[in-house]
């Protein structure tokens, strides 16, 4: 059974999402001085994606099967395997007054500060509202563990060599699983034309940085009259150094991706210019106001 200072939130989905669910989690516990703890459960039957937090600077224990169940478990007084509990444990249980908050929204839900210790919170709370007054905090979490190896530390020198712009194509499973295209889709060509436009009319001697989940179809259909690097040096199991490249960027070009919407909100620089896309879903009627921080350029 957890102690009553403990925020439990769950983790699913890719690691830009990863990191939304860990920093709200994060700011909450700190919030009460608490203990976080991760839910991974959630990963044993999700063939699509895999828990990416551990090479980051994360501070945080991964939640038991028991501190789980104390939670989610529809007959709060069974344990796994339907052992029931004693009747001291019961009487505890019933005083801990366990929550569970839901994410309902995909805007900002202020009711999740004032929920009371211990708590399950399940959702993506893909805002920074949820973050803004522990951002320092959630900058050092989020530093890798371990240095960059020699080949991303060729692309960080080339990158601070130069007026460096990531810019990053999402593709994989929103081209590929046709649920998620449908929900999601991807950014145009329009949309990264559009978006090269802007910032190379605001810089001197742009140089971009691409990154993508297919270079490939990159090479072959998006065609850039500016300098540029395809970072081909990650795969699907180094995201986190990609996003540590992303950040160091003078300005940043996002997809309709939680994955550079880190990349870019990382990077520490007062002077940045973000650019994103104004349509974050494909056919949706979730409200996206608070899911791009006010000062950068939606298009």
């Amino acid at each position: 059974m957890p102690s009553s200072s403990v925020v439990i939130t769950n983790l699913i989905g890719g690691l830009g999402n990863q990191m939304f669910q860990y920093a709200a989690g994060r700011a909450l516990a700190d919030r009460h001085n608490a203990k976080l703890l991760l839910d991974l459960s959630g990963f044993e039957n999700y063939s699509l994606r895999r828990y990416e937090l551990e090479t980051l600077n994360i501070r945080a224990e991964i939640a038991s099967q028991s501190d789980i169940e104390f939670f989610r478990s529809s007959v709060p007084f069974r344990w796994e395997m339907g052992k029931v509990l004693n009747n001291f444990s019961k009487i505890l249980l019933s005083k801990k007054k366990a929550q569970v908050f839901n994410e309902s929204t995909f805007s900002f839900m202020p009711e999740l500060q004032k929920q009371p210790l211990p708590l399950y919170m399940s959702g993506y709370w893909q805002s920074e509202r949820y973050f803004n007054n522990s951002s320092d905090i959630i900058r050092r979490d989020f530093e890798l563990k371990e240095p960059l190896d020699v080949e991303n530390k060729k692309i960080l020198n080339k990158i601070q060599q130069t007026v460096s712009i990531s810019l990053h194509v999402r593709r994989g499973d929103y081209v590929t699983n046709s649920t998620t295209a449908k929900f999601h889709g991807t950014c145009s060509l329009d949309y990264y034309y559009s978006a090269i436009r802007f910032v190379a009319s605001r810089v001197q001697h742009p140089h971009f940085f691409i990154f993508s989940d297919d270079l490939d179809w990159v090479s072959k259909n998006l065609n850039l009259s500016h300098p540029s690097t395809l970072v081909d040096i990650n795969g699907p199991s180094s995201g986190a150094a990609d996003i540590a490249l992303m950040k160091q960027c003078q300005h940043n070009i996002i997809a309709n991706s939680s994955f550079s919407w880190w990349g870019a909100w990382l990077n520490p620089s007062p002077h940045k210019i973000v650019v994103a896309p104004q349509r974050w879903f494909n056919q949706s009627t979730h409200d996206t106001s608070d899911l791009l921080p006010a000062k950068w350029f939606k298009l």
